[in-house]
């Protein structure tokens, strides 16, 4: 996916509305009539209590995060010495109406527990500053909605919580043994919050904490403004300075990645790489259907959730000028015969962790010369880019190594209206009308990693063994640029992979997926007369 600038984490607020369907509620009490409910008897309560076999006993194995999330929590708590941290693993939105979007938790909150998927709505982490004399540190505690017992109205009546309608949940004591951490109800939070709230200080996430938490917090720990710290704000949604750090300190603290978390990248890229031969499998089908760009995101979506968690992003399936839209994921065109297919995909694992690749696709497995000359040119220049993708170099050393190739391509195109080396100046940039994106952009648990990171240690960071980033340079030829020789319009092109930094060079996690032209067609009519075969 193309590198932006800034990017900030994505933050969720809370349900507006309780579920109406059939009498749903979000507390344990019964359900008040409503248009769509169904008034429960008394008769139904007594009996839909009965008969029920007892929960198992043994406990679930724990998530294997775990193993890496305790060193994780002591890194944070390092930074913030006798400082009460709250990071909510945020709440459902609504889609339309009484319909939520597929719950996915904040990624620092998952980062820190171990939890993907679609856990856990409405959660906390706690980290409890400890008693300096004992050593220090934090206490950690997750506190979040426990299982109901079957003779609540909770068990048949609650649409958020409720085992008939959101299938078993875990008790406090299964949550322990899948995370690691002690656990508690969230109802005990907004006392927790409240005790010793004039001697701790605390930072929070206090927009992906549900309103009665950020209530709480604006009463106990109100948020200031920016150089203003005694005066308290009104929005118990502000972020207050020292939020601000704990939420770089979150992202900062992504920004090299555990082995654990190097070893789910190698495995988010290697199911994504699947997902590529699923769709060139099925580019015929796609092109006799009509709308193929559909069926393309279709195909690649539906491996996504088989093998994963879901995709890591939105996919762009850009055939032909849509190529030229960087972040075309409208993706409601044809696919033609003699077109390219820029497919831009990355499966996100249960744990959260993403690829994100992209190759350019002849649409029936062939490259016209006007094509490969382009994509030849996009190959050289992530070439020079995973070139200089090496411990000591800057992230930025990076990008001018791949953007000075495309340049150079361009100059010779006679494209630019200035020398190269004026082009590639601060004060020229005439190249970036052809590919106005950035080289690389950290990748992980968020495929635009770490972007809350500070500057410095960022943008103008220097790359360390550990570190994910993308190499994915473009050149972009849209059909109406009258700068454009005919021959060159409406292609786009846009090569990328996911690179790991180690301590001699880097790992190309992604390159089981082919990337110069011939290997790409010879790839591709292997899938095909494989399915001929068939």
């Amino acid at each position: 996916m193309p590198a932006s600038s800034d990017q900030t984490e994505a933050q969720t607020e809370d349900q507006a509305e309780a579920q109406a369907d059939a009498g749903a509620v979000t507390t344990s009490e019964e359900p008040p009539p409503s248009n769509r409910g169904v008034p429960f008897s008394e008769a139904f309560k007594a009996f839909v209590a009965q008969g029920w076999a007892p929960y198992p006993t043994e406990r679930p194995e724990p998530l294997p995060a775990t193993a890496w999330t305790a060193a994780r929590r002591e890194a944070l708590s390092a930074l913030f010495p006798g400082e009460r941290l709250v990071i909510g693993a945020g709440g459902l939105e609504v889609r339309s109406n009484d319909t939520d979007y597929r719950f996915r938790p904040h990624s620092a909150f998952a980062h820190l527990t171990g939890l993907g998927t679609d856990r856990e709505p409405d959660a906390v982490l706690v980290l409890e500053p400890t008693d300096p004399a004992a050593g220090g540190g934090h206490e950690p505690t997750l506190y979040f909605k426990p299982r109901a017992p079957r003779d609540s109205s909770e068990f048949y009546a609650d649409a958020r919580y409720g085992e008939m309608w959101v299938g078993v949940r875990f008790s406090l004591e299964e949550m322990s043994a899948l995370t690691g951490l002690p656990t508690a109800p969230i109802e005990d939070l907004a006392d927790h919050l409240r005790k010793d709230a004039d001697t701790i200080a605390v930072r929070a996430n206090r927009a992906d904490l549900a309103a009665d938490v950020r209530a709480v917090l604006a009463e106990v720990a109100p948020a200031a403004t920016a150089g203003e710290e005694s005066q308290a704000t009104e929005d118990p949604t502000t972020e207050s300075a020292c939020d601000a750090e704990l939420m770089t300190a979150l992202s900062e603290l992504r920004l090299v990645k555990d082995d654990f978390e190097a070893e789910q990248m190698r495995e988010a890229c290697a199911r994504t790489a699947e997902g590529f031969e699923a769709v060139v499998a099925d580019l015929p089908r796609a092109v006799a259907a009509g709308r193929g760009e559909r069926w393309v995101e279709g195909v690649f979506g539906l491996h996504a959730r088989h093998v994963g968690n879901a995709i890591g992003y939105d996919t762009i399936a850009a055939s032909g000028d849509h190529a030229c839209t960087l972040h075309w994921i409208r993706n409601d065109g044809e696919l033609r015969e003699g077109d390219l297919l820029l497919l831009d995909a990355g499966v996100e694992l249960d744990s959260l962790y993403t690829a994100d690749v992209t190759r350019t696709l002849p649409v029936n497995g062939r490259y016209s010369e006007a094509q490969r000359r382009v994509y030849e040119a996009v190959l050289a220049a992530q070439e020079a880019g995973i070139a200089a993708a090496k411990p000591g170099a800057t992230f930025s050393d990076v990008h001018r190594a791949s953007i000075r190739v495309v340049a150079e391509h361009l100059d010779a195109w006679g494209l630019l209206p200035v020398p190269l080396e004026e082009a590639l100046s601060e004060e020229g940039g005439q190249h970036r009308r052809w590919m106005p994106h950035g080289t690389s952009h950290h990748l992980g648990i968020d495929v635009h990693d770490c972007s809350q990171a500070r500057r410095e240690n960022y943008r103008e960071g220097t790359l360390a063994p550990g570190m994910v980033i993308t190499v994915e340079p473009g050149i972009y030829l849209k059909a109406d640029d009258q700068l454009v020789p005919e021959e060159l319009r409406g292609i786009g092109v846009r090569i990328e992979d996911d690179i790991l930094i180690t301590a001699d060079g880097n790992e190309n996690l992604s390159a089981g997926l082919p990337r110069t032209a011939d290997d790409v067609e010879a790839w591709m009519a292997g899938i095909w007369s494989g399915r001929d075969a068939r």
